[in-house]
């Protein structure tokens, strides 16, 4: 079994490595350049917006105090009250429960992830 913990904590390091050299970035050249899948890469800005490490602005994310709070952590607040109630859960359930595009509910299981609460099991 994946520790997906570690997983995303590792590919947010990634990602925070290569903002760091390179500056900023649109989330689709952070996914080539670290050979990161873009769910990867969303899960991990959703991780690195949890430690207030990653902003947005006009398509493009750089490591400053996040400006995502608003949007990624409201976001894991839904998703969080889903599982609360739900339990377990698929993520296509999620996205029918939620009315969250894909991509957000990724960045919510990032900041989730990073808060420890929430256990994902890959198939």
């Amino acid at each position: 079994m994946i520790n997906t913990q570690n997983q995303f904590g590792r590919n947010a390091g990634v990602v925070w490595e290569l903002l760091s050299k390179e500056g900023s970035l649109p989330i689709d050249e952070i996914a080539n350049k670290t050979h990161l899948r873009m769910y990867e890469t969303e899960i991990a800005i959703g991780w690195l917006a949890r430690e207030n490490k990653i902003s947005y602005e006009q398509g493009i994310y750089q490591l400053a105090p996040t400006n995502l709070t608003n949007c990624i952590g409201t976001n894991a607040g839904v998703l969080w009250h889903i599982l609360h109630e739900s339990g377990k859960t698929s993520i296509h359930d999620i996205i029918e429960k939620s009315s969250l595009p894909i991509q957000e509910v990724y960045k919510a299981m990032g900041w989730l992830a990073r808060e420890e609460k929430i256990n994902i099991e890959l198939d």
